[in-house]
């Protein structure tokens, strides 16, 4: 399962919460979506402002009721995104990214451990290979996900060929 939200505090006296997005995708919250808060629960959005930041939660319609959802985290699979969301082209999902083999060249660099964003910037977070760790070259490092350093990406082979990443880890 994927954390996209996260439910705020009550606002105002009919059980409205802040909706707090975690997610590149704000489409999917629409009146009628439904979302896990655990592996068993699901809730489901009866009204939304996303201008606001504002949700109303189905059988949640006083403050009282409202609070216990506080702090509960909105989730959805992978399955249900890749339905809901249209990708435009060169656009990829994290989670198809994440466990991605790095390469420049025929040299192997390592596995994409991690997606993370640093301010406007996503960075593919790397686990170097093995082999090069006992060269002395860095366990982990950070490839910026920028056309300068990505020259293809193939979901279907887990693998994304890279230009300058090896003088990232050896400057690492």
């Amino acid at each position: 399962m994927i954390h996209i939200a996260t439910l705020g505090k009550t606002v105002g006296l009919k059980g409205d919460m802040k909706l707090h997005v975690q997610s590149d995708f704000p489409e999917q919250f629409v009146k009628g979506a439904v979302f896990f808060i655990n592996k068993n629960e699901t809730i489901t959005l009866s009204e939304i402002n996303l201008e606001k930041g504002l949700v109303k939660i189905k059988g949640y319609d006083t403050p009282e009721s409202a609070k216990k959802l506080t702090n509960a985290k909105l989730y959805t699979t992978l399955e249900k995104t890749k339905e809901d969301i249209h990708l435009q082209e060169g656009e990829y999902f994290w989670f198809d990214i994440i466990g991605c083999e790095l390469y420049e060249g025929s040299r192997y660099l390592g596995k994409v451990q991690e997606v993370e964003r640093i301010t406007l910037t996503d960075y593919l977070a790397v686990g170097t290979d093995q082999k090069l760790v006992e060269e002395g070259f860095a366990k982990n490092f950070l490839v910026p996900y920028h056309k300068n350093f990505i020259v293809s990406v193939d979901i279907d082979k887990k693998r994304i060929d890279v230009t300058g990443a090896f003088d990232i880890l050896e400057a690492s």
